[in-house]
């Protein structure tokens, strides 16, 4: 018997209710595979820092407080590798990320600060490559920062310094405010930095450039050396964060950001998990602004003292944090 028309109608509101709704479930399931929010790691399930070659030094690591977290709180220890000056951890950031009130916080630490370990010389930049890097160099690392701040982050992420040119490179550059004339030469490792100073439109390999930069030619450079390098990258990075807030929801970007990621990042987190704060900060109830995103240094005083040995060299006067 053939269908009458109401009949008709009503067969393809019901395949268009049922299509609607199997979309609806499954984009639901696919959020929940793609956006996860991560487990924090507790006292209790972190594993212990390694001890380096030499007679250890006993440091105590601060108790996780499980039970005092705030809810939805993260904390990260973000390092770069610096492979083409040896691999140290020239950069040391720890990072806070405040997900209910959409608020960034990120804190240097200078890479010459002194650290209580067996070895010379005693700057924390070298305790990730002691232990040979990978989870041990993490957690020997994790243990040194705790001495500092306190507490124990709660992930890691280890970045190969060419990844923030890469990630520049990705979002078209960026406008940016060069504070000093950079000019450096040295050609073993084949780096030539002429940038000068003020405003510049700087493409992946000027980023790195000025990221890089800390003394100059014929004693130029920064008045208060390191930390006036920290300062800049600071600035630096912060405008790259804002300029990838309004691109990262181009398909384009993303495919090329994630290429950055898969190539030059390890961290212990997921790629979900990745995919959830990246949500969070998109589309968050505010979304992270630019305005909300806070730098600063470790606050610190440089003293000289006296080094065993550096370089095949016996009692060197060294500069630390």
């Amino acid at each position: 018997m053939p269908l009458t028309s109401r009949q008709k109608a009503l067969r393809v509101v019901y395949i268009v209710v049922t299509v609607i709704a199997a979309i609806i479930v499954t984009a639901f399931a696919a959020s929940r595979l793609l956006f996860v929010k991560p487990n924090v790691p507790t006292t209790q399930n972190r594993p212990k820092p390694p001890v380096a070659s030499g007679e250890p030094i006993s440091s105590d690591a601060p108790e996780i407080n499980d039970s005092g977290r705030k809810e939805d709180f993260f904390t990260f220890l973000i390092i770069g590798r610096d492979t083409g000056g040896g691999g140290n951890t020239d950069t040391v950031m720890l990072v806070a990320y405040d997900v209910p009130n959409q608020k960034l916080s990120v804190m240097n630490i200078p890479r010459d600060t002194m650290v209580n370990v067996s070895w010379d010389i005693k700057r924390i930049n070298s305790v990730y490559n002691v232990y040979g890097g990978g989870d041990e160099g993490i957690q020997a690392l994790f243990d040194e920062v705790s001495q500092l701040v306190g507490f124990i982050p709660d992930f890691s992420v280890v970045v190969e310094w060419e990844a923030v040119g890469e990630m520049a490179e990705a979002i078209g550059g960026v406008d940016f405010e060069v504070p000093v004339n950079m000019n450096y030469d040295d050609p073993t490792q084949d780096l030539h930095i002429h940038i000068s100073k003020g405003m510049q439109h700087l493409d992946g390999e000027g980023v790195m450039k000025v990221l890089r930069f800390r003394d100059g030619n014929n004693n130029t450079g920064y008045v208060n050396g390191d930390i006036g390098r920290i300062e800049t990258q600071q600035k630096l990075l912060k405008a790259i964060v804002e300029k990838l807030l309004t691109k990262v929801t181009e398909p384009s970007t993303i495919l090329n950001l994630a290429g950055v990621f898969t190539e030059n990042v390890t961290t212990d987190l997921t790629v979900q998990n990745i995919f959830w704060f990246g949500q969070q900060a998109v589309l968050g109830k505010p979304p992270l602004s630019i305005d909300n995103v806070n730098f600063v240094t470790m606050p610190c005083t440089n003293k000289s003292v006296w080094s065993r040995s550096f370089a095949g060299k016996s009692y060197q006067f060294q500069s630390y944090v």
